[in-house]
């Protein structure tokens, strides 16, 4: 695996778990959110939002202010854009493979002889 889908892969790990997206949602939703706050927004205890959050600032979706014993998150700008189009950038040409053999495949069926039986002709 090299290093661009690898970080792909990073932040779709991030992105599969539906309280991390939540979380992210959240986050989005504001300009900057504490964990504080969002233990109280979430059903889930301290320390399962702090690992949450600890795999959005690694996966890089996400940065972290840290004031006094306090830490505020904020969503990287961009962040899901240059992801969906990494994402893009590598599947692009498995989707031009897929288009040109679906192409080919069309050409073999309009060039190959039909093969239903011949109508009945009346006498």
């Amino acid at each position: 695996m090299n290093a661009s889908t690898a970080r792909v892969a990073g932040v779709a790990k991030a992105l599969s778990d539906q309280t991390r997206l939540e979380l992210l949602l959240a986050i989005a939703m504001v300009q900057e959110h504490s964990c504080a706050e969002l233990v109280r927004a979430f059903p889930v205890s301290q320390a399962t939002v702090s690992h949450h959050l600890k795999v959005l600032v690694a996966a890089g979706l996400v940065t972290v202010r840290r004031s006094g014993q306090f830490h505020h998150y904020r969503v990287v700008p961009g962040a899901l854009a240059a992801w969906a189009g990494e994402l893009i950038r590598i599947f692009a040409p498995a989707g031009r493979a897929i288009g040109a053999r679906r192409q080919r495949q069309r050409r073999a069926r309009a060039a190959a002889p039909s093969t239903s039986p011949a109508s009945p002709t009346r006498a």
